[in-house]
């Protein structure tokens, strides 16, 4: 969670903290609730209030391994009669297996005594018989005293602890209580939670028709069915006027019924019709009623302590004030209220899961909050990186009255308040919200297609989550009709983001800010060099695919015409590179030269060329880019400068140079 929590965050004189002293605080409240003992079954997602030991142990009986024949193992191969059959359950008891005779045992089935190894099915013969004969099987390996037996308390053994104080009770918890006979169980209890809904213009959800000023009550359903998603009991208090003698009966009738929390969204405001702040400063202590974030800024967080009566004991309640758009009420749910009932739960890690993932759009931030955007979390196997990663989809407009912006959000993106663009492909933390698995991930393509950066921003030196610094921007763009159709995979694209990122250091700082994918069209090649190279003003410029001999390789015709000096030496040293893997890249027609302050260069659409061409011009493309920059010091590590260096005769030096007699030159530079 982002915020600095000073007073001025939101521009308002009022105390205001940070999302982090929020929760900090909220955590610091909480206390774990009192253990009850509950039937087995209702055990199942709350937290063990103490250690289970196995009162026998597991197996109880010597145990086969595999459906096979129990055998004496110093009997070797041969061929036995088959003297008993010992199954689950009492097959086999009070039959003794003495050498030279065996007993077939199934998978879980106790050993026979005498026996001390069991062969599997697959080792073994049956002998054909005939109805009056006994049963004779031929075993064909030789086994070793122990194999594929399990001993008495091989799995669990008697007095282990199975189960510790503080572990979460899952399915297959319950299994291990069930195989160990415990049917009551000692958990710390969820806490009950009550609903309620303030404002004169709510109406249930079942009104059909609204009056004018009048809106459904969306909220508190939505409260009871988050806190019913979190396994909680809960009181619906239904809806409140705007009525102060009113509201501060409901809530005393709730504070005695003996609830833990206590839910109230709208009122906390600053109009002055909004009761509720004042209501719990009369009640309780209240800890804070603003924190600097988006959405959510008018939250208040307030303690209340009962007074005992004849039904309920003193009791702690923790009181939210969440604010009236939807939006901000759920995601204040999640952030503060969710930790809230795991704190009260006894879960050791009360936190919610966070994330990298690496965003599908660019993302504007907000100047002086931080923001929760809401987001979709989906696992790729390629992230835009050319490794396997979550990427999150923005679920578009965020304005905290839009409750569409949370439908199918799984994820909220913490963003910092800086006011930039954070660039489509950059790694953010996100808090997991909700189960990822339900997610659709057909809906974005493998190669994610970052598309282009906001039109007239400049993604450069983005402040996020993740650490380094940009220098020089960098976009890919993939020229091909099979991956701008849907027809394929793009494997170009995410190679060469991996490749750059990777040699970010060498680069001078480099990183990919922007990717997208083409078809094998001369005018949407030229819109989007155009578009990068003019407005987002991009360093560094990769095109991938489009520069051999088909009638559609027009990605060379596209970027001569846009570029004003070429660049020969860049398009020779990828040549030489490339000709020592295969002779067929003399028939690359790639171009590469400069346009306004940016290098644009032409490389073959395979993945393997692409690391190829950038692995032989990394010795010289971080100078390249400064000196288009504008930095005429930028040399060779090794350059002397001209008015420094030995007069050299230009024949003599040819034929030295020729004739072996000589040494490079150390001025690096173009004369």
């Amino acid at each position: 969670m982002g915020g600095n929590g000073n007073g001025d965050c939101c521009g308002s004189q009022e105390k205001i903290i940070s999302a982090e002293e929020a929760l900090q605080k909220v955590l610091s409240v909480a206390q774990r609730l009192p253990p009850v003992t509950v039937p087995l079954y209702e055990a199942l997602g709350k937290v063990l209030a103490e250690d289970i030991r196995a009162p026998d142990p597991l197996p109880p009986y010597p145990a086969s391994v595999k459906d096979g024949y129990a055998v004496v193992a110093s009997d070797g191969p041969g061929e036995y009669p088959v003297i008993t059959e010992s199954r689950a359950g009492n097959d086999g008891i009070g039959v003794i297996v003495t050498p030279g005779t065996v007993a077939y045992v199934t998978t879980g089935g106790p050993i026979p005594d005498g026996a001390d190894a069991v062969v599997q099915v697959e080792d073994t013969e049956e002998v054909n018989h005939t109805a009056a004969e006994s049963k004779r099987v031929k075993i064909l390996v030789q086994t070793n005293k122990g194999v594929d037996i399990r001993p008495v308390g091989y799995d669990i053994e008697k007095d282990a602890i199975i189960l510790k104080s503080g572990e979460r009770i899952g399915a297959s918890e319950i299994g291990l209580l069930a195989t160990s006979g415990i049917m009551m169980v000692k958990v710390y209890r969820t806490p009950t939670i009550a609903v309620l809904s303030t404002g004169d213009e709510l109406v249930e959800p079942t009104t059909q028709c609204l009056d004018r000023g009048q809106i459904r009550d969306s909220n508190r359903a939505m409260l009871l069915a988050a806190a019913m998603q979190q396994h909680c009991k809960f009181i619906d208090l239904g809806i409140v006027r705007d009525d102060e003698e009113e509201l501060e009966k409901t809530l005393d009738n709730a504070f005695s019924a003996g609830i833990d929390i206590l839910l109230t969204s709208g009122g906390v405001s600053m109009g002055d019709k909004d009761f509720v702040k004042p209501l719990l400063q009369k009640k309780g202590t209240i800890y804070f009623n603003k924190v600097c974030m988006k959405p959510g800024k008018p939250l208040t967080f307030a303690e209340i302590n009962t007074k005992p009566t004849d039904d309920v004991m003193v009791n702690k309640i923790l009181a939210f004030g969440l604010p009236g758009n939807p939006v901000s009420c759920i995601v204040c749910f999640h952030l503060y209220i969710v930790p809230a009932i795991r704190r009260l739960s006894g879960w050791a890690n009360p936190h919610l899961l966070r994330v990298l993932a690496r965003i599908c759009q660019p993302l504007k931030t907000d100047r002086v909050r931080p923001e929760f955007h809401r987001a979709i979390l989906r696992w790729k196997a390629n992230d835009g990186s050319g490794s396997s990663g979550f990427v999150a989809e923005s679920t578009g407009h965020q304005m905290s009255s839009r409750l569409l912006s949370m439908k199918s959000a799984n994820a909220l993106l913490e963003l910092p308040a800086t006011g930039s663009v954070i660039s489509a492909g950059t790694l953010v933390s996100a808090i997991v919200i909700s189960d990822i698995s339900s997610t659709d991930n057909s809906k974005i393509d493998t190669s994610l297609a970052l598309g282009s950066t906001l039109q007239g921003s400049k993604p450069k030196e983005v402040t996020t989550g993740c650490s380094g610094y940009t220098e020089f921007s960098v976009a890919i763009l993939t020229v091909s009709d099979t991956v701008a159709s849907g027809a394929g995979p793009d494997r170009s694209g995410p190679r060469a983001v991996s490749v750059v990122n990777s040699s970010s250091e060498k680069l001078g700082g480099a990183k990919v800010v922007a990717t997208d994918v083409v078809p094998d069209d001369a005018g949407k090649i030229k819109e989007v060099l155009r578009r990068w190279s003019d407005i987002d003003k991009m360093d560094l410029i990769l095109t991938l695919g489009g520069t051999g001999f088909t009638p559609r390789d027009v990605t060379p015709e596209a970027t001569k015409e846009l570029i004003e000096r070429e660049t020969p030496g860049l398009l020779y040293v990828m040549m030489q590179e490339s000709l020592k893997v295969t002779p067929f890249a003399m028939l690359s027609r790639s171009a590469a030269g400069i346009r306004g302050s940016t290098l644009i260069i032409n490389m073959p659409g395979n993945p393997n060329a692409v690391a190829e061409c950038m692995e032989a011009l990394l010795p010289a493309l971080k100078h390249a880019l400064k000196q288009i920059k504008g930095d005429k010091r930028e040399k060779h590590p090794r350059h002397v400068p001209h008015s420094q260096a030995v007069p050299v005769d230009t024949w003599e030096h040819s034929y030295k140079m020729s004739s072996g007699g000589g040494t490079e030159p150390s001025c690096s530079c173009s004369h």
